[in-house]
């Protein structure tokens, strides 16, 4: 009988992504459900010096290695003759991160770190476990899963080699969230009034211009139904009239930031956004009505994100060079003031939610170190 190399020590976890909150946010989760099965278990992360994970994830109680970002150009380029090299030596810091930690398995949710990531903990012989948050799986995670026994992925329709479909996994404070109880505090500390329709705009942490112009334009038409607004502009993005000042108007409101989304899902009787995968999936979990007016640039990600829950009923969708007052008081205006639409699509959506897709992968790492 051989005895196991790893026995004497705690379950050691490397958790590599980053660049953006849609990689992070999951990772983040992932992390917090292992802690939970596992107590013991040491937990380290892996991305680069430049992304938003240097912030978050020290912020979040984790501890962060990083490597050098190695992008992979489309083009010809000096860049691509130096591709070579400089994944060569992301690869060597890679493994020596991983020998380091003396990691039982490598978790990977996309990003620029996690290809030099994946092909070191290959040539170790780490178990890999793969998450891919988009519809449309990325370039790392596609490299990953062809190393993988435990893929899954967050949408059903992504194609990835034996992806197992779990869900996105998001913070409990949002997969717990019951907004039939918590939405009169929510409005209340959002500053909302109780009594009126409640639309929430958000671009994201970065803004959307398009968005905002759409939403200052459409203003009269939402104040002459009585709706109010809550405009999340993004930082640095406030919206202001053609005078300077900040735009105002009768039961409009405009912050830059939000902090803790559950307050937006719970105080919204319906949500415009982006289709990002994360706002999609939290979205659909906690049965939000929403309008999501798709990225208009990139590979179309956002619309197919989108595209299940607004095939279900349970969002709206419209493109961005669409998106115009016309659009808004034609057809937001009188879904806001219709409760039996929206408690229709609050049903569809959660249908096909998800809220316990970090348990799912806590439960597949563990999984994969015991194969």
């Amino acid at each position: 009988m051989t005895s196991d190399p790893h026995a004497s020590k705690p379950l050691s976890v490397v958790l590599a992504g980053g660049g953006t909150a849609g990689h992070i946010s999951p990772l983040l989760a992932i992390a917090d459900a292992i802690k939970e099965k596992r107590p013991e278990a040491s937990i380290l992360t892996v991305g680069t010096p430049s992304g938003m994970e240097t912030r978050l994830i020290p912020a979040a109680g984790y501890q962060l290695a990083t490597i050098d970002r190695v992008p992979f150009p489309r083009r010809p380029s000096v860049d691509l003759v130096k591709l070579p090299g400089r994944l060569s030596g992301a690869i060597k810091q890679a493994r020596r991160i991983l020998e380091e930690a003396q990691a039982d398995v490598l978790v990977g949710v996309g990003g620029y770190v996690c290809t030099p990531m994946y092909l070191a903990a290959r040539k170790l012989r780490i178990p890999i476990v793969v998450h891919e948050a988009n519809m449309k799986a990325g370039l790392a995670n596609r490299v990953g899963a062809r190393f993988s026994n435990h893929v899954a992925v967050a949408f059903a329709g992504t194609r990835l080699k034996g992806a197992r479909h779990v869900g996105m996994p998001m913070r409990r404070a949002i997969s717990t969230l019951d907004r039939g109880t918590a939405g009169p505090a929510a409005k209340a500390r959002l500053g909302l009034d109780p009594d009126r329709p409640a639309l929430i705009v958000t671009g994201g942490s970065s803004g959307a211009l398009s968005i905002n112009r759409a939403i200052a334009a459409a203003l009269p038409a939402f104040a002459a139904a009585g709706v109010q607004t809550l405009h999340i502009t993004g930082v640095g993005k406030a919206v202001k009239n053609d005078d300077g000042g900040l735009l105002a108007g009768d039961g409009y409101r405009q912050v830059e930031y939000v902090d803790g989304m559950e307050n937006v899902y719970a105080a919204a009787d319906v949500l415009l956004a982006r289709a990002g995968a994360g706002t999609v999936s939290e979205v659909a979990a906690v049965g939000v009505p929403a309008v999501f007016v798709p990225l208009p640039i990139g590979n179309g990600e956002q619309a197919l994100n989108a595209a299940p829950l607004v095939e279900a009923g349970g969002a709206l969708l419209i493109q961005d060079q669409d998106l115009g007052p016309q659009w808004l008081e034609k057809e937001l205006v009188p879904l806001l003031s219709d409760r039996s639409r929206l408690e229709g699509m609050a049903r569809k959506s959660e249908a096909l939610g998800i809220r316990n897709a970090d348990q799912r992968m806590a439960d597949l790492v563990l999984e994969a170190v015991s194969a």
